[in-house]
């Protein structure tokens, strides 16, 4: 029997084997463009207009590249574009999100303990906190406050701080962290969409209407495309930090992904000037370590954790608590899965529970029932190994508690 959930689970795997897919081409583009562009060198004879040059090599051939610092006198006959990577890197993201946090808002993107919101209102916030992001964002970075490079990227900082702070406060750990990420990968792939491919476009209007272009455009998609390789690696983070409690379900999660960006810079730092030939700053490694270790020190400062009330619990893990069947359910989970889904494991070597899911408490499996159903009844994949010996029959109680609370 294929239900609602098997083909939501396809649905979210391939769409982010396209996201994964996709990131890896927008990044690699991004990562390769910026280090060729800080290794251009002037080249002897070269033609007129070109800023830098280089040689490489790569799989057994050798390469020629010239940089027009405005643009060649006339249009190439054929001109490739960097843009797509960008635009379905975002689009996939934006579906997993949908898909995800917005379809099961009540899982993943609600915590009753921290903001008890209804699924419309999380939703809406999610939404408008992309949107408004990327406006405020554009509109400083076109003000006069943006002309100072480094006075608007300190200034951005402080922004990323105060939405990683603002999203912990309504949002579970989770999802406020993936919204960070969402956050600042909109920004980006907006800045490739709204400023650097339309700045492009206008060069190449004006050299085909035989017009000198102005180089302001160039300067500005610069300021943009700079923002974006800063911003790339602490995005990388944030996106797998939902594989990893010890990131999201901190306390101090918020501080954590501040930290993060930092350790983008240093990072970035020194591989941008690495391949600018202006020396090899080996420090940048030392301080992304203390970040490191500060982030490790932080995820273990986790203050007490409140029990869930099952007279407290939202609508959609109500249905599960009432659906036939749930006694039983409980009693197959707490024997086969509650030694290593609490808040103290009681199985050899493992010290925390996986992914931060307590199955201790009818509460706790009632609200963690697509886990237990995806993991345990449609799958294999629970217990590791089946390492408790969950048998067929009791797989096969859990689907039938599912199916009944979903589709009753």
């Amino acid at each position: 029997m294929l239900d609602y959930t098997f083909w939501l689970e396809w649905a979210q795997f391939a769409v982010r084997w396209l996201h994964v897919i996709t990131a890896i081409a927008w990044i690699g583009s991004s990562f390769y463009f910026i280090a060729l562009d800080l290794g251009l060198r002037p080249e002897e004879g070269a033609p007129k207009g070109v800023h830098g040059a280089a040689w490489q090599v790569h799989g057994g051939g050798f390469y020629h590249i010239q940089k027009y610092l405005v643009a060649p006198e006339r249009m190439p006959a054929d001109l490739t574009w960097f843009k797509w990577e960008s635009y379905m890197t975002w689009v996939s993201g934006f579906a997993m999100l949908v898909l995800v946090y917005w379809a099961g808002a009540q899982f993943y993107l609600i915590d009753p303990s921290v903001a008890d919101l209804p699924a419309w209102a999380a939703i809406a916030i999610s939404l408008g906190s992309l949107t408004i992001g990327w406006i405020a964002y554009d509109l400083i970075c076109k003000s006069r406050f943006g002309d100072d490079n480094t006075r608007l990227m300190l200034f951005l900082y402080v922004v990323l701080v105060v939405m990683a702070w603002g999203y912990t406060q309504v949002f579970s750990g989770r999802a406020a962290l993936l919204h960070l990420g969402a956050f600042t990968a909109t920004i980006m792939s907006a800045n490739v969409f709204f400023i650097i491919i339309p700045n492009q476009k206008i060069v190449v209007a004006d050299l085909m209407a035989g017009r000198a272009p102005d180089p302001k455009y160039g300067k500005i998609a610069k300021q943009r495309s700079t923002h974006n390789n800063y911003l790339t690696l602490p995005v990388l983070f944030l996106m797998l930090s939902n594989h990893y409690p010890l990131a999201f379900a901190s306390e101090w999660n918020w501080l954590i992904a501040s930290l993060v960006f930092l350790m983008g810079v240093t990072i970035r730092h020194f591989f941008n000037t690495h391949h600018a030939h202006k020396g090899t700053p080996w420090w940048t490694w030392g301080v992304t370590a203390v970040l490191f270790a500060l982030i490790v020190w932080l995820s273990s400062l986790t203050g007490p954790q409140e029990e869930m009330d099952e007279a407290a619990l939202p609508p959609a893990a109500q249905r599960f608590a009432e659906a036939p069947g749930f006694e039983a359910v409980t009693d197959i989970v707490m024997g086969r899965c509650s030694m290593c889904h609490a808040a103290e494991p009681g199985f050899d070597g493992i010290g925390r529970a996986p992914k931060a899911v307590h199955l201790e408490t009818p509460a706790q499996i009632a609200n963690a029932a697509h886990q237990i159903y995806v993991q345990s009844g449609l799958t294999h994949a629970m217990p590791p190994a089946n390492l408790s010996f969950m048998e067929p029959d009791e797989r096969a109680q859990i689907r039938t508690w599912y199916r009944a609370a979903t589709e009753g």
